[in-house]
């Protein structure tokens, strides 16, 4: 049990621009998206899913992120469109995480919400454990309606995550962490 939690506690993320590779076997990825199902989930609505990016369909989806990027700044130079179009490359893996919200006559859209959210922490450390890195970010194309479309999305339908998976060169140093005693407080009455 002690093991399970150094790993909790040492979890960290690793910024996708520093990534290398090689990034998760199939055999890890498949244990990384399972583990991404395995979180609370109120009605057992499932309510999101997974897109997976590897090999060239990284690159050929960065066009899609790229055409997006140039519609929403039509005044884009060389430099920045060819940025959008390989952002997806940082990482020998990504994976986006949908929220799919539906019926919250039932469950709350809210806890739809947050399974979504932990669908990606469980990502994440199922990543950690089998020695890899990952980063949860949205950045702007989470919110961009022709990536949306690309991503055959749903109105409703909102990314809840862009998760990038690899290895890093060098061990990530630790970072500063909230202060326990500012963010831990007890009830008393």
């Amino acid at each position: 049990m002690n093991e399970v939690i150094d790993l909790l506690l040492s979890r960290r993320s690793g910024r996708a621009r520093d990534m290398v590779g090689p990034g998760p076997t199939a055999e890890q990825l498949e244990i990384i998206l399972k583990a991404g199902m395995r979180v609370p989930d109120h009605g057992k609505k499932a309510p999101w899913r997974f897109v997976v990016f590897e090999g060239e369909a990284r690159s050929t989806f960065g066009k899609a992120i790229a055409d997006a990027f140039q519609q929403a700044n039509p005044d884009a130079g060389e430099e920045s469109l060819r940025f959008e179009a390989n952002r997806f490359m940082r990482a020998e893996t990504v994976v986006v995480v949908i929220s799919e919200i539906r019926d919250t006559a039932k469950v709350p859209e809210w806890e739809q919400v947050l399974s979504a959210g932990a669908v990606c922490q469980n990502m994440l450390l199922a990543a950690h454990v089998q020695g890899l890195y990952g980063q949860w970010i949205s950045e702007w194309l989470a919110y961009d309606k022709s990536v949306h479309k690309a991503l055959r999305m749903e109105e409703q339908d909102r990314i809840a995550g862009v998760l990038y998976f690899g290895q890093m060169e060098q061990p990530q140093a630790e970072r500063d962490r909230p202060d326990f005693d500012v963010k831990v407080t007890h009830w008393e009455i």
